[in-house]
């Protein structure tokens, strides 16, 4: 097969940067592609950084060939958008990249993208087993798979491909960063505040505490602008504003709470900013006298119009609501012109009685210092202010409606804090240059000749030293309209007014559904799911716009907006808290993954805007700031309590981590301490699943105690077990997780049973938390099993004794193993659901009959069918359901929950027969410490000499006193070396037979055969040396029968075999013997080192 491109691809001043060649490996082209390689020397690559790198790829095609290669630049389509490097679905083929031919793609964006994404087609990269393993041989690339790669079918980004082609044909309105973000922010920031609240702050503190304030609200918005920048471009940013940010950055908790009261608070804004508008109207037709009935219920009906009206246009669409925001725009920057021209124009006698005498120098001078009256002060005229500087989130609440989100909201978001705070400053300086704090509005208050005159306005010939001891109407300090005063014309400040309010209502009306709707379709809050619906081609929230308009009407009725101002301004400032503070909290949790663009932040910085937006809650309002935290808190607690399931990399989720590797490093500094000392354990469970008793049984003496690691040994061929073993990790962690069971889960992948636990033995675990005990549960089917089983069982018997792990083996009568039960609840719940499925669909086929009338007759036949067939079903699940009751294993299913269950009043009994070092004694302790087995009292068994019967019970009595573990009972049994009744050793030596060599019996070469054939068998030799062991066992077994029969829980010694001198069968024969018809039984093996102390 031949390397080689032609010529003319080198030669082309077209070519792109990376050269695409289709290789076909079919059987005929060989002897073309061995002509080619022994005659043309090899051509070299070369790479192409020429600016035509936007071009499409070039791909070149041997002559012939042609016709096969000409669909790729059909429809004049870019190759590069569409084309899927290797197509797994049907035949192979390859990209030439960097002169290499090799289904290694390169670097491209589509394979980074959502599975569900609108941006573009997710495609799907050859995955690590697809580039490891052999290549395929003899596959032909055809021209229809050609065709289907060329045009992006048959690739993994298939799902989104209608999204996009409804996208493209709908056509999808999007907004730069002008008209989405710069416009809409400058309009919500510049408010009412503007133009009648304005003259009467820099009227109390002066020109240069007024700025002062200026400059402190805007560090407050500036700091959390930044901080939106930063979030915004670390990642594509969809639809919901403030809430994707917050939620995304520090997870749902913190999303979920914020944004509901975020929804809320815009909802309830829309009503202020309407009622501000409809108090405007309301006045110009009290000074015309045209009330309509009187001033409250005429706000409450040009309110209610109002917010009709602005309904209409928002869900006429974001394009409609685009072009009216543009139009208030224009009328408010003609309005704060016409303010500063004002300034400037020659005024006349009434202008200058009121106050005003363009700009003077005096006015300036004594205008700087503060005069705050009335009990105002630096802080309550701040509060005042404050609510003017928000609105910088306009723009990020429509994230989901900007062609470029992460361009658009950092710069049209702190373009307009820095253009909008010039505004306020430039406007507080001039008003406060131009007017006095008081004026009478008499023009006949001059300066007259001897009598004392004080002010700024005596240089200026009028009077107006009576407002010191008398109010006055005029002045900063007295009158509102002072900006209409000033103005070159009144009315077009009137205009302003109505823009200010009306834009901040629409753009408040459009934010409240769209941060909703964001918030209903994470369905963080299961209940609000129907507001996710969008409609249009904009995926409008119609339901949402429906539900902000019902409670914009509602304040308005209510008309109780000065109580309510201060929580919403409150719940405002706590989205600028927890956005400054998912800045600092994703820069502090140092995640690979936290990398904005916008580069202008510091995480110090972000944390203090979070503290001072904090501050400023209370500042504003201390009572409506308790309210707030306590509304989040509650909506926090529900969240988390409920426990979405989404999973979107949350900073919270970093810093988990970053917590747990800090402390598990911290951890490896302390020395380990016997009064320290807890059960680590490894339990042999499987599939946490299958053998649900053996965890709970761990379980119970781990949790909030030690470690626990459910672990499965996968054996077979390595790519079949590695792939399933990856498959259901997550599956089984999320089961213990479900079941509450602190637990982990792992698995590996090895030869054999034996060597995946001794993998697991020396690799689990981290630092100081790795295993200590091995936790497995008796081979039931030892006598039926094959030899290579049994001694992989005791092999890992021994293997955790070299490895210095404690050891426990778990029996109970009926096993743990309940495989065969979940499997025949698996088949009856699948056929329950189909059960259900088919009652539907007759139902519909019914409906559907008695619509048609008559035309349902003749699907009367298709009816009966399916009536057949779910007979036939229904007598296959009563079929399923005899034999679940006839075969199911009731006693099976009850065993393996009987450790979840309360014990109730009774005892754990414990064999003590050989000191461990106290793990023996310790994990019953343990035990009695759970609710579960609180009320049962623990009996000592241990052995002793007959004649010294009171004094072993008083030595072990003080040593279990000095480990202040309580009991109940201590009985010495001086019997145990006595030989076991005739029955019992019968019955172990019958069980013993078939694994017996005999060799005593043979003759020696016979014997010396039979040893290497069968070298598990248990010979002559061992039976006679280890007899008196043998009997210990069986003599054990009956002094349990006799004493512990009726116990809840028997904990004994467990019998060590020594290594190559006790064979697996004989081992196995003891431990049999030893537990037989028990209660659930525990046979403890510690590492005989001390796991108690009596010091302190």
């Amino acid at each position: 097969m031949s390397m080689n491109n032609p010529p003319n691809v080198f030669l082309d001043p077209n070519a792109n940067r990376f050269q695409v060649n289709i290789i076909n490996e079919s059987q005929d082209n060989t002897e073309t592609s061995q002509e080619e390689v022994g005659s043309d020397p090899p051509h070299y690559e070369e790479t192409s950084f020429t600016d035509e790198a936007h071009n499409r790829l070039r791909i070149s095609y041997r002559p012939g060939k042609r016709e096969l290669y000409d669909n790729f630049l059909q429809n004049g389509e870019k190759t590069e958008a569409s084309l899927h490097p290797y197509d797994t679905h049907t035949k192979m083929y390859y990209l030439q990249t960097f002169g290499h031919n090799t289904v290694d793609p390169v670097p491209k964006i589509d394979y980074y993208r959502n599975t569900g994404s609108v941006s573009g087609n997710k495609l799907n990269r050859p995955s690590l087993l697809e580039i490891h393993e052999q290549l395929a041989k003899n596959i032909v690339v055809s021209t229809g798979s050609v065709e289907r790669v060329a045009n992006g079918e048959g690739t993994a980004g298939d799902e989104t491909t209608d999204s996009k082609e409804e996208e493209s044909k709908t056509g999808f309105v999007k907004f730069g960063w002008v008209k989405g973000v710069l416009v809409r922010c400058m309009l919500n920031i510049w408010g009412v505040m503007l133009f009648i609240r304005l003259s009467w702050i820099v009227g109390q503190a002066g020109i240069g505490l007024g700025v002062i304030i200026i400059l402190l609200a805007t560090m407050v918005t500036s700091i959390t602008g930044l901080s939106t920048s930063a979030i915004a471009t670390n990642g594509f940013v969809r639809g919901g504003g403030a809430y994707y940010l917050i939620s995304r950055s520090l997870g749902p908790e913190f999303g979920g709470s914020i944004g509901l009261i975020f929804a809320f608070a815009n909802a309830v804004a829309v009503a202020m900013y309407v009622v501000g508008f409809a108090e405007t109207v309301v006045e110009l037709l009290k000074e015309s006298d045209t009330l309509m009935v009187d001033e409250s219920n005429d706000i409450r009906i040009i309110g209610t119009i109002t917010v009709v009206c602005l309904l209409g246009i928002s869900v006429a669409g974001m394009e409609w609501e685009a072009k009216a925001q543009v139009i208030l725009l224009i009328v408010l920057l003609i309005a704060i012109a016409n303010f500063f021209i004002g300034t400037v124009i020659p005024v006349n006698n009434e202008k200058k009685a009121r106050g005003f005498f363009n700009y003077q120098a005096s006015i300036f001078a004594e205008n700087f210092g503060p005069d705050f009256r009335s009990g105002e002060g630096f802080f309550s005229v701040f509060a005042i202010f404050f609510p003017a500087a928000t609105g910088i989130l306009a723009g990020a609440n429509i994230s989901g409606d900007l062609k470029d989100p992460q361009s658009a909201i950092p710069k049209g978001t702190m373009l307009a804090i820095v253009i909008t705070t010039i505004a306020y400053i430039a406007v507080a300086i001039c008003a406060a240059s131009c007017v006095v704090r008081d004026a009478t509005g008499n023009i006949n208050d001059t300066v007259v000749p001897g009598m004392s005159c004080n002010g700024s306005a005596c240089s200026l010939g009028y009077d107006f030293s009576r407002c010191a001891s008398q109010p006055c109407d005029y002045g900063l300090m007295n009158n509102f309209q002072v900006m209409s005063m000033v103005s070159g014309f009144g009315p077009l400040i009137t205009a302003g007014i109505f823009s200010a309010t009306l834009s901040s209502a629409l753009a408040s009306l459009v934010s409240a559904p769209k941060v909703f709707q964001a918030l209903c379709k994470d369905n963080v809050y299961k209940g609000l799911h129907f507001f996710a619906k969008g409609y249009g081609k904009n995926n409008e929230p119609i339901r949402g716009y429906v539900l902000t308009f019902v409670i914009a009407m509602a304040f308005i009725l209510i008309a109780e907006l000065n109580t309510i101002a201060p929580i919403i301004s409150n719940f405002f400032l706590a989205s600028y808290a927890l956005i400054n503070f998912s800045c600092f909290h994703a820069s502090y949790a140092k995640s690979p993954g936290w990398r904005p663009a916008f580069r202008y932040y510091n995480m110090w910085v972000s944390l203090f805007g979070a503290l001072l937006c904090c501050g400023v809650m209370f500042v504003i309002n201390w009572w409506a700031a308790l309210i707030t935290y306590a509304i989040e808190f509650f909506l926090y607690i529900y969240v988390t309590y409920k426990k979405p399931e989404v999973n979107w990399g949350s900073s919270t989720q970093a810093l988990y981590y970053v917590n747990a590797l800090d402390s598990a490093l911290a951890l490896t500094t302390v020395e380990d301490h016997v009064k320290n000392f807890r059960p680590q354990c490894i339990a042999l469970t499987g599939a946490p699943m299958i053998r649900p008793a053996l965890l709970d049984i761990t379980h119970a003496f781990t949790k909030n105690n030690g470690l626990c690691i459910c672990c499965e040994v996968y054996m077979g061929p390595r790519k079949l077990c590695v792939k399933e073993m990856n498959s259901g990790m997550a599956k089984k962690q999320a089961w213990l997780t479900k079941n509450k069971r602190k637990a982990f889960y792992a698995a590996v992948a090895a030869d054999s049973f034996r060597d995946g636990v001794k993998s697991l033995l020396q690799a689990s675990g981290l630092g100081r938390m790795k295993p200590n005990t091995l936790v497995i549960g008796f081979k039931k089917d030892w006598r039926s099993a094959t030899a290579t089983q049994v001694e992989n069982y005791v092999g890992i018997i021994h293997d955790a004794f070299d490895f210095e792990l404690g050891m426990i083996i778990v029996r109970i009568s009926q096993g743990f193993d309940i495989s065969q039960v979940l499997q025949v609840q698996e088949e009856l719940e699948k056929l329950e659901q189909e059960r259900l499925a088919l009652e539907a669909t007759i139902k519909e086929n019914d409906f559907e009959e008695g619509k048609r009338g008559i035309c349902g007759f003749f699907r009367k036949a298709g009816t009966l069918s399916i009536s057949r067939h779910e007979t036939k079903k229904e007598s296959t699940i009563n079929t399923m359901q005899s034999m679940h009751v006839g075969e199911f294993n009731q006693k099976l299913l009850e065993a393996s929950t009987q450790f979840k269950k309360k014990q109730g009043k009774g005892t754990i009994d414990i064999w003590w027969l050989f000191d461990d070092g106290g793990l023996t004694i310790l994990i019953p302790y343990i035990l009695t410490l759970r609710k579960k087995w609180k009320n049962c009292k623990l009996r000592i068994f241990t052995g002793g000499k007959v004649n010294r019967i009171e004094e072993e019970k008083l030595v072990m009595a003080s040593l279990l006193s000095k480990f202040r573990i309580k009991f109940a009972d201590i009985n010495i049994i001086c019997d145990i070396n006595v030989k076991p009744n005739k029955e019992s050793w019968k019955f172990f030596e019958e069980m013993i037979e078939p694994y017996r060599l005999h060799e005593s019996c043979k003759d020696i070469t016979t014997a010396e055969k039979l040893k290497r054939e069968t070298p598990w068998k248990i010979t002559d030799a061992e039976l006679e040396a280890f007899k008196e062991k043998s009997y210990r066992q069986v003599r054990l077994n009956e002094l349990l029968q006799e004493h512990s029969r009726a116990a809840n829980l028997i904990v004994l010694s467990l019998p060590v075999a020594r290594k190559g001198v006790v064979s697996d069968y004989l081992y196995m024969a003891w431990l049999e013997i030893l537990s037989k018809n028990l209660p659930p039984t525990l046979m403890v093996r510690g590492n005989h080192k001390n796991v108690l102390t009596f010091y302190s």
